[in-house]
């Protein structure tokens, strides 16, 4: 699985680096955390979408569609001859995660919406008496709009222990560090006492990620963050912590080189 992380991100900096423009920084930073969810986790395929009982997986962070279309393009649930037309006129892969790709749930564009949709889903579930998760995969500065935190509030009010919120806390946003914009700390303490179940991890940990998300699997009471600790650009020194690489494409010689450094790490 940690070689099938690298290839994973050598093809998000190459689909990148193809169109000109996409968001590589945290495209790179959750790789494992979704990985592993969608590898090991989740009852989540091309074959079930029409199936009411299937698991939910929003992506609230649409940005980092570079990431979501490659771990799709790895579970085969759209043609490989995709990812290389990625944000070109009229392809079906473009900058923002949107509905009408295969295995995205939610269009989404401006930060804040994933998470009270998956409020929804999740109390639908409960409603309906059908037993899927909903998984909601969030980055941290979209932790900054107050929408969101009405969502943490009504989840851990209506008990909603199948919904797990996934926090790619990469600390870095497109302007600067999180932490001097707008600080979220302390974190995990604001998660609780919102009522929410709360596993502080280090997000490229393989282990650690597919262990988290079992517990929350087990969970009886609460919903379940993850606070999945992540570095913005991971593998590719320049872009490491580094926001000029929110949303800049690397050109010949940069993916060369990150391409490289992915492979010795």
């Amino acid at each position: 699985m940690e070689k099938k992380c690298k290839e994973l991100r050598k093809k998000i900096l190459q689909m990148i680096n193809e169109a000109g423009s996409g968001h590589p920084g945290g495209s790179l930073s959750g790789v494992e955390l979704l990985y592993v969810l969608y590898k090991k986790i989740a009852y989540y395929n091309l074959e079930n979408l029409e199936d009411e009982k299937r698991d939910r997986i929003i992506i609230s962070k649409g940005h980092a569609s570079p990431l979501v279309y490659t771990i799709l393009n790895e579970f085969k649930f759209f043609k490989e001859e995709e990812i290389k037309n990625f944000r070109k006129k009229g392809a079906l892969l473009q900058g923002h995660v949107h509905r009408e790709v295969p295995g995205v749930e939610l269009s989404t564009g401006s930060l804040g919406m994933g998470l009270g949709y998956s409020c929804g889903v999740a109390i639908s579930g409960k409603l309906k008496k059908l037993d899927y998760k909903v998984f909601c995969y969030l980055g941290d500065g979209e932790l900054q709009e107050g929408s969101v935190w009405e969502s943490f509030m009504s989840a851990g009010t209506r008990k909603l222990n199948n919904l797990c919120a996934i926090i790619d806390y990469n600390k870095v946003q497109e302007n600067g560090f999180v932490e001097d914009i707008k600080s979220l700390e302390p974190l995990k303490a604001k998660l609780e006492a919102f009522g929410w179940r709360v596993y502080d991890i280090d997000g490229h940990n393989l282990k650690e990620v597919e262990n988290s998300y079992l517990k929350f699997l087990d969970e009886k009471e609460k919903p379940v963050a993850i606070i999945g600790n992540t570095v913005k650009g991971k593998g590719v020194s320049f872009m490491e912590f580094n926001n000029t690489w929110h949303g800049k494409a690397p050109n010949k010689e940069e993916l060369e080189r990150a391409i490289k450094e992915i492979e010795e790490e």
